[in-house]
């Protein structure tokens, strides 16, 4: 048996090290709230108001798939924070029945959590499972400001 040349094992190395970062980078932004980017797309408010996002009120709006596992568990904690936290408001939305209003919103991927402001402008927002300490710090404020 012929022994691995070293250009092999150093193409090797180096790729598990590109796959290995390129892992923890996905894992450290999963989830992790953030400002959305200002938007070109038409209307937001109008999107949001598509689907059901009433005035004056801070919501939670999720972007889901029947077969997104992690959907799943962002419900969970998105139901508790609608729970713990009054005056919030939920709503998810079937990404597959609304791929107008995702395209609008700019959502990519399932689950997406927008976090939107009783004034209708979406001040945070998450790609994958946020985590629900994270989300109540976003929200906090956001209700204490919202209109009772």
């Amino acid at each position: 048996m012929q022994s691995p040349s070293s250009t092999g094992i150093l193409v090797t190395l180096a790729v598990l090290a590109c796959t290995g970062l390129l892992g923890w980078w996905w894992r450290r932004r999963d989830g992790r709230l953030r400002r959305p980017a200002p938007s070109t797309a038409p209307a937001p408010a109008a999107a949001l108001a598509g689907i059901g996002v009433p005035p004056g009120v801070v919501t939670l709006v999720q972007f889901s798939a029947p077969v997104c596992a992690p959907c799943r568990t962002t419900r969970r904690v998105l139901t508790q924070l609608r729970s713990d936290l009054p005056g919030l408001h939920l709503i998810e939305v079937d990404v597959e029945q609304h791929l107008d209003v995702a395209r609008a919103l700019d959502v990519w991927r399932t689950p997406t959590v927008l976090v939107v402001d009783a004034t209708g402008r979406v001040a945070q927002r998450a790609a994958g499972v946020p985590s629900a300490d994270a989300l109540r710090a976003a929200l906090t404020p956001l209700l204490a400001e919202a209109p009772r």
